[in-house]
C-alpha cells in the first residue's frame, strides 16, 4: 500500500492516515462495495479521493449541496487534482462540455448532483466516463427515516444496473442503526464492509442548562471560554438579534444565515475563520465544510429538531483534539414547542393540495407539462402573494419533494464560473485590439488554470483585488468580454429554485403515499422525543449520543455536566446509583416530607441530601407546597 501512502503525501502533505481511512480506501482498491460511518471532521473525502488518484479512470462522487462540492472541486484544483462538478442550475451546454472534458480529459473526480444522474445527456456520456468508484456522500439522504431524506437519492441504484461491476462507498456522518440498514439496501451494497469509527469525543465535554434568560446565560458562558465560538438559532431574525446583543456585551460577533448574499456570508465566515470576529452566531446553514479545527465552544441558543443535527452541529467544537464545550440551552416552553412541532412539519393532505394548486399558479405552468424543468423560485414572494403559513407551505413543498413530484433547492447555489470560448491566437489577436481588457484576461490566465477547456469556479470580489478595481468594475467588464465572445461568464445564481420531477397535474389527481407519509411522521415525533430525552437524563450525555447512533461499547466521558455533577459528590457511582434507585422507589408510592423518605430508607442525612439535591437540579423531582418531594412526571 505504499501507493496510496505516497499519494497521501504527494498531495495532502501528510505522512499518515487518519483512523480507519487506510482500510476503507484498500477495501475500495480491492473492489469490495463498503459504509463508512466517521464521525463529522473524520476526515472522509479521502476516503474516495486517494483511490480516485490511485487507479486508471474517474471517481463519481454524488453529493446533494452545491457550495460543498465547489469547495471540494476548489481545494483538489489547488492540489494539483483534475476535477469537475455538475449540479442543479447549470445549462445543458455547460453540462454536456462538463460531461466531455470529464470523458476525454484527465480528470480523476466528476462531482454530480443525485438529480443529475437520472438526465438522458448524463446517461448518454456515462459510458465514456470510466468510472473506477462511487462514492455516495450524506448516504443517509436515501433513508425515509433518517433526518434530511432526499428521494432523488433513490434513483443512484440506477447507476448500479448501469456499471454492476463498479464499487460503491457510501459515506455519512450520522446514521442510526435503523439508517445505516436501509442505505446498504436501497444502495444494494454488496457483500458490504461496514467501517464505523467511535462517535466518542473524548475532547468535547457536552452539557444542557434550562435557562429561561438565554442571552445572560451566552454571555456568561462565552466570557468563561476562551476563543471562537459558534452559536445557533432556529430562525434568521434570532441570530441577528442575539449578534447586537452579544456586541452590546462587548464580544466581537456576525450573524449569519441563508438569506443573506453570497458575498456578504464569504466575508463574514472568512473574519471568522481569520479570527477577526470571535462569535458567529448562526442558523444551521453555517457550518458544513468549513475546515476551522480550534473551535472551542459550540452553544445552541435553540433546542435542534433531532440528535442528527445536535450531533453535526456540536461536533464542529474542538477538532483539534484540544478540551472544547458544546452546551445546550432551553426553556419548558422549548420542549413543548418541539413536542407540537410534528403538526407543522406533516401538514394535512388537503393544505399540501392548496399549496399544489398556489404553487403552479404561481409559476404559471400549464396542466401537463413542467416535467424535468428547473424554475427560480422567490419563497417570500410565493406565500405573500397567495396568502399562505410560512411553515405550512415550506413543509408542502417537502411533501411533495418526499414523493417525488419536484425537487425544492431552497438554499440553491450556483457559483460564477468563467471559461475562455477562444483559442490562445484569437486571444492574443483580441487583447491587441482591445488593450483595455488585457490585464484581466492575463489575471484570469495566471490564477485559474484550465480556464480554456471548462467552466472554472471564480470568485469577483479575488479578481477585483488582484486587478485592484471594485467587484461591480470587474462584473461589467466580465460581461463585456462575453458579449464580444472571448470568454463565457456565468454570473452565480442565489436564487432557491423548484425543478418539477412530473408534469403539473389537476389539483384534484394530485396523490402522495399517505401510508409512507404517516410513517415518516411517525419517525420524526420519535427522533423528537429522543432528544427531549437527552435534555432531563442523570447519566452521561456522550454516552447517550453514542448509543443512540448504535455505538454501545463506550464508557462515561467523564468530562460532560453530569459526569462532573456525580464527580462531586462524595458517593461512589454504586452508592449513587442505589440511592437514587431508593428514593425513586420509595416516591411511586406518592410525595413525602425528605425527613420522612430519608427516615423510612435509613439513609445518612450527608449522602440522602446530595442525591436529592441533584435530582431536584435535573428537575427528577420537586417539591409541593406542602414540602414534600415528588416525581416529576
Amino acid at each position: 500500500m505504499s501507493a496510496i501512502h505516497d499519494i497521501l503525501k504527494q498531495y495532502w502533505g501528510y505522512n499518515v492516515f487518519r483512523p480507519l481511512q487506510e482500510e476503507i480506501i484498500t477495501s475500495v482498491l480491492e473492489q469490495k462495495d463498503a459504509l463508512a460511518l466517521l464521525p463529522t471532521g473524520g476526515g472522509k473525502s479521502i476516503c474516495y479521493q486517494v483511490p480516485a488518484m490511485a487507479q486508471e479512470g474517474i471517481c463519481l462522487v454524488i453529493s446533494p449541496l452545491i457550495a460543498l462540492m465547489k469547495d471540494q472541486v476548489e481545494n483538489l484544483r489547488k492540489r494539483g487534482i483534475m476535477a469537475l462538478a455538475i449540479y442543479s442550475g447549470m445549462s445543458r451546454r455547460q453540462i454536456a462540455q462538463t460531461l466531455k472534458n470529464a470523458a476525454y480529459g484527465e480528470y480523476k473526480l466528476l462531482y454530480v448532483s443525485p438529480e443529475r444522474i437520472e438526465t438522458d445527456l448524463f446517461k448518454e456520456y456515462l459510458p465514456a466516463l470510466g468510472v473506477n468508484l462511487i462514492a455516495v456522500d450524506e448516504a443517509h439522504c436515501i433513508s425515509q427515516w433518517g433526518y434530511d431524506f432526499r428521494p432523488s437519492y433513490l434513483k443512484i441504484l440506477e447507476l448500479r444496473e448501469e456499471l454492476p461491476d463498479v464499487p460503491m462507498l457510501a459515506l455519512t456522518a450520522s446514521a442510526t442503526p435503523a439508517v445505516q440498514k436501509d442505505i446498504v439496501e436501497k444502495l444494494q451494497l454488496r457483500d458490504v464492509q461496514l467501517f464505523r469509527q467511535s462517535y466518542e469525543r473524548k475532547n468535547l465535554s457536552y452539557t444542557v442548562r434550562q435557562a429561561d434568560a438565554k442571552v445572560a446565560n451566552l454571555t456568561t458562558i462565552i466570557s468563561k471560554v476562551p476563543g471562537t465560538a459558534i452559536v445557533y438559532c432556529k430562525s434568521r431574525r434570532r441570530t441577528l438579534e442575539i449578534a447586537q446583543l452579544l456586541q452590546m456585551h462587548g464580544f466581537s460577533s456576525h450573524y449569519y444565515h441563508a438569506g443573506l448574499s453570497a458575498e456578504e456570508r464569504d466575508q463574514k465566515q472568512q473574519d471568522w475563520i481569520n479570527n477577526q470576529v470571535q462569535v458567529m452566531v448562526c442558523t444551521n446553514a453555517f457550518g458544513m465544510g468549513i475546515d476551522k479545527p480550534d473551535v472551542r465552544l459550540v452553544i445552541h441558543a435553540d433546542m435542534p429538531d433531532c440528535l442528527e443535527n445536535y450531533y453535526q452541529e456540536a461536533g464542529r467544537a474542538g477538532r483539534d483534539g484540544k478540551k472544547s464545550y458544546a452546551v445546550l440551552l432551553y426553556t419548558p416552553a422549548d420542549i413543548e414547542n418541539l413536542r407540537e412541532l410534528h403538526q407543522t412539519r406533516f401538514p394535512s393532505f388537503e393544505r399540501i393540495r392548496h399549496v399544489y394548486q398556489s404553487l403552479v399558479n404561481f409559476l404559471h405552468i400549464p396542466a401537463y407539462t413542467g416535467e424535468d424543468i428547473s424554475y427560480n423560485f422567490n419563497f417570500t414572494d410565493f406565500v405573500r402573494n397567495f396568502q399562505l403559513n410560512n411553515q405550512e407551505a415550506l413543509y408542502a413543498l417537502k411533501a411533495l419533494e418526499s414523493d417525488g413530484w419536484l425537487v425544492f433547492n431552497e438554499k440553491s447555489f450556483s457559483p460564477s464560473t468563467i471559461v475562455f470560448t477562444t483559442n490562445k491566437q484569437q486571444l492574443y489577436q483580441f487583447q491587441r485590439s482591445y488593450p483595455q481588457y488585457e490585464p484581466l484576461l492575463t489575471t484570469l490566465l495566471r490564477t485559474y488554470e484550465g480556464i480554456f477547456d471548462y467552466p472554472v469556479f471564480v470568485t469577483e470580489k479575488n479578481i477585483a483585488y488582484l486587478t485592484k478595481k471594485t467587484e461591480a468594475e470587474i462584473k461589467q467588464i466580465l460581461l463585456a468580454v462575453t458579449a464580444l465572445r472571448v470568454i463565457r461568464y456565468t454570473p452565480q445564481n442565489d436564487a432557491p429554485q423548484i425543478i418539477f420531477k412530473k408534469h403539473r397535474v389537476r389539483v384534484e389527481d394530485l396523490y402522495l403515499d399517505l401510508s409512507q407519509y404517516e410513517k415518516r411522521k411517525a419517525v420524526f415525533i420519535e427522533r423528537v422525543e429522543k432528544i427531549i430525552t437527552y435534555t432531563n437524563i442523570s447519566s452521561c450525555r456522550s454516552q447517550y449520543l453514542n448509543n443512540y447512533f448504535g455505538d454501545d461499547k463506550t464508557k462515561a466521558c467523564g468530562i460532560c455536566d453530569n459526569c462532573l455533577k456525580t464527580k462531586a459528590l462524595p458517593l461512589s457511582k454504586e452508592e449513587f446509583a442505589t440511592i437514587h434507585h431508593e428514593i425513586k422507589a420509595a416516591l411511586q408510592s406518592g410525595p413525602l416530607l425528605p425527613e420522612q423518605l430519608i427516615q423510612q430508607l435509613g439513609l445518612k442525612k450527608e449522602k440522602a441530601w446530595q442525591v436529592l439535591e441533584f435530582l431536584q437540579a435535573e428537575h427528577k423531582i420537586s417539591i409541593n407546597k406542602n414540602g414534600q418531594l415528588f416525581i416529576e412526571n
